[in-house]
């Protein structure tokens, strides 16, 4: 049984060609169904999200017919040309193809590494097939490994505990220097789609309120609605200052928003705790020399930016050692695969022996005198498959090991030369 994958991604093709050839979720069952009906196909699976198209399939045929009938289909569905495809698509057989389903599903393939996403599409993708009735014992036993390996790697690795964005980033800051966030005042100054993300990652990690400012006073109260806060004009966010503990600002302004002068004015007021000031625009819109003031911490785009790609290459070293539990989990998985295409010829040791124990029976026959038909019976459904069972035994087990060396059908020509049955 082979197992061959025929895909594009992010890293192979634009967003343009990725389009075309997504799949719709409504026509994902009747898209697997035409798909697993394809010659040689057994088993399918399809992969389909804004990055990545893939098609996964076991195959009894050689690897070659397995990816044709997969480029074939890909193509005929969406209208294509192979032509079409040239320089887009990849292909994996076997053990490559396990390895790139396992870091896709680990996301070490992502265009983030370490964001959690991919594994719950994996997982749907997984479902749909399940339900569709395209899946079988090889794809079974392949995605739920697929699954474990991706768990592991979230466990025993930090590719996903250091922050990527900018706002995941702003909530780590605030965890850092606040530590419980259930309490504190969130004052959005600007309703820019960078600040309010942040914003949003901001009350997703438990900040208690939103207080929202902008120049248009009909945006501020819509993001103040929208996350179940309240809204001050643009002129007077000076006064609700010292009532905030995270002032994120975010606006178009071609100059400072946000003063050191008026700011400490302000928070000559405030009676409790430091004050974090995150400014995401470009130019700045927060004077720098707040910086200077006590407890005050100012962080710009530069200093977010420098944390977010210092965070990437701790992922990226983080990886590598994902990179190493993947070889051998593959290594694994691939000797158990082995083990499983045994079964037939299992079933032709046992098929050889019973013909040479039936046969020496039937020759000896005479020799054992009168036997009831009890006592005939006997022989043939208990003594002849223990017999055949007993002298099979170690044959299997030698059957087994050169599978996993990747040598059965050799140990089946020798174990056929041995019974003297060709």
């Amino acid at each position: 049984m082979n197992i061959v994958l025929v895909g594009l991604s992010h890293k192979t093709a634009p967003l343009e060609m990725r389009e075309r050839l997504a799949f719709a979720e409504a026509l994902l069952p009747g898209a697997l169904s035409t798909l697993v009906d394809q010659e040689p196909l057994d088993e399918c699976l399809i992969v389909s999200t804004c990055n990545r198209v893939e098609l996964l399939a076991s195959t009894p045929a050689g690897v070659d017919r397995g990816v044709e009938s997969l480029t074939g289909f890909l193509c005929g569905f969406h209208k294509l040309q192979p032509t079409d495809l040239n320089g887009h698509l990849y292909e994996h057989a076997d053990a490559h193809a396990i390895k790139h389903l396992f870091r896709v599903a680990s996301s070490l393939d992502s265009m983030i590494v370490g964001e959690s996403q991919i594994l719950g599409q994996v997982k749907e993708a997984y479902q749909q097939a399940i339900d569709a009735g395209t899946i079988g014992r090889t794809l079974s036993q392949l995605m739920h490994r697929t699954i474990s390996v991706a768990k592991r790697i979230r466990t025993e690795t930090g590719v996903a505990q250091n922050p990527v964005s900018v706002s995941s980033v702003a909530v780590e800051l605030a965890r850092k220097i606040f530590e419980d966030l259930t309490d504190k005042t969130v004052l959005l100054v600007g309703a820019g789609e960078m600040g309010e993300l942040a914003a949003r990652s901001l009350i997703d990690a438990g900040t208690n309120k939103l207080i929202v400012t902008n120049r248009t006073a009909e945006r501020a109260e819509l993001i103040a609605v929208k996350y179940k806060g309240g809204a001050v004009n643009f002129e007077a966010f000076y006064d609700v200052l010292p009532s905030a503990d995270i002032v994120l600002c975010s606006t178009g302004a071609p100059d400072y928003v946000i003063r050191a002068a008026e700011t400490k004015r302000a928070l000559k007021s405030r009676k409790k705790g430091p004050v974090l000031f995150i400014d995401i625009s470009v130019p700045r819109n927060i004077d720098p020399e707040l910086a200077g003031l006590e407890n005050v911490f100012l962080f710009d785009v530069d200093d977010l930016d420098s944390i977010v790609k210092t965070n990437i290459r701790e992922r990226e070293r983080e990886a590598q050692r994902a990179e190493a539990i993947i070889e051998a989990e593959v290594q694994q998985f691939v000797q158990q695969l082995r083990s499983l295409d045994i079964g037939p010829a299992v079933v032709e040791v046992k098929e050889l022996l019973l013909q040479i124990v039936e046969g020496e029976f039937k020759r000896n026959r005479k020799r054992l005198g009168g036997l009831t038909k009890e006592q005939e019976s006997a022989i043939e459904a208990v003594l002849i498959p223990a017999l055949v069972n007993k002298l099979s035994h170690p044959m299997i087990v030698h059957l087994r090991n050169a599978a996993r060396d990747g040598k059965p059908s050799q140990m089946m020509d020798e174990l056929r030369k041995m019974i003297r049955i060709d």
